[in-house]
């Protein structure tokens, strides 16, 4: 089983995305069984509220359902549940180092970084762009599950 925390700001917009792109992704190759996949925020802003109306909407045009998808904050037990524990930009990746230091099984990485590209995923609560976002999950999920797939080709 290969275990996912996607981590964002807020738990609102861009890892609950990650979270529903990736599982979508997981669930059109028949691999569902092999991963658990969960978002988680940094900061307690939004815990407990629902994915952002626009963050929700470029789900729901993929056909993916996610309206009982609630807010939630990383814990200390995370770091020991997942595998690897993906975040979206360089703040919440220094914010999840200071939180589990030393991150001695190299479990913290930022999305893109699995594509080969070194830069943040932008969060559409500033910029508005719900669909450069979409783009730059959609790329950084695909570049993870080739990863996943490729290290352990022989257990999925």
């Amino acid at each position: 089983m290969h275990k996912i925390l996607f981590v964002c700001l807020g738990n609102i917009c861009r890892s609950p995305m990650a979270e529903f792109i990736m599982k979508q992704m997981v669930n059109e190759r028949g691999l569902e069984k092999s991963f658990y996949i969960e978002s988680a925020a940094t900061s307690s802003y939004e815990i407990g509220n629902p994915i952002y109306p626009p963050a929700k909407r470029v789900l729901e045009n993929r056909g993916i359902k996610c309206s009982n998808k609630r807010a939630r904050r990383i814990t200390m037990g995370d770091y020991g549940k997942f595998d690897y524990i993906v975040c979206m930009d360089s703040e919440n990746l220094e914010d999840l180092k200071d939180m589990f230091r030393p991150d001695s099984q190299n479990k913290i990485s930022k999305i893109l970084s699995f594509a080969g590209i070194d830069r943040d995923v932008a969060d559409p609560w500033y910029t508005r762009n719900f669909q450069a976002t979409e783009k730059d999950v959609e790329l950084g999920c695909q570049a993870l599950l080739r990863h996943i797939i490729s290290k352990y080709e022989t257990v999925i």
